[in-house]
């Protein structure tokens, strides 16, 4: 989304995503937005960082239908609370 680095300046891939503590390639998400379909707590490592949860950000009380504007390449499964989640790119 945005002019983040080569994104299109609208979304082309949506897909759901389960949160994990598994921060491994296979749920890299690889500088994401997020769209929150049930409301909750979304806990996130931010585009970027380096060494896994070195810079945790956790959104509270997201409601639900919402578009998180941020880049993302994990959401946790600790301390997230919100489902049905879309990784957006």
């Amino acid at each position: 989304m945005g002019n983040y680095a080569t994104q299109p300046d609208f979304a082309t891939e949506a897909t759901a995503i389960t949160p994990t503590d598994d921060f491994t390639l296979t749920n890299y998400l690889d500088g994401a937005a997020l769209f929150v379909g049930s409301s909750g707590d979304v806990n996130v490592i931010m585009r970027g960082v380096s060494g896994a949860m070195a810079n945790t950000v956790t959104f509270a009380n997201v409601p639900a239908g919402t578009f998180l504007p941020v880049i993302v390449d994990y959401v946790t499964a600790t301390d997230t609370s919100a489902a049905l989640i879309l990784a957006i790119k």
